[in-house]
């Protein structure tokens, strides 16, 4: 195996790791958020429209590290910075 497949192969792994574990994070603590949100609404229906704004924002803070697992996942697939090093490196 030459290092340029060494290298795609590392990439590919490298951002299965990346989208799975940025993904599992984000999904407890989502789950975990709208548990307990639907657990204040049940106590308090008269504060609805203050746990559902304060749900729907923290949701949005948490869902952004999924985004960013995502995007790190698309730069190690897509646009590699040691992928144009090796291939001038290894003269391709």
């Amino acid at each position: 195996m030459d290092s340029l497949t060494l290298i795609a192969a590392a990439s590919i792994i490298a951002s299965g790791f990346a989208i799975g574990l940025g993904a599992i994070g984000p999904g407890i603590g989502e789950g975990h958020a709208l548990g307990r949100a639907l657990n204040s609404l049940a106590q308090q229906p008269d504060e609805a429209s203050t746990i559902t704004r304060t749900l729907f924002v923290g949701l949005a803070m948490v869902e952004s590290t999924a985004i960013y697992a995502f995007v790190v996942t698309m730069i190690l697939l897509f646009a590699n910075p040691y992928w144009n090093y090796f291939v001038d490196k290894l003269g391709g």
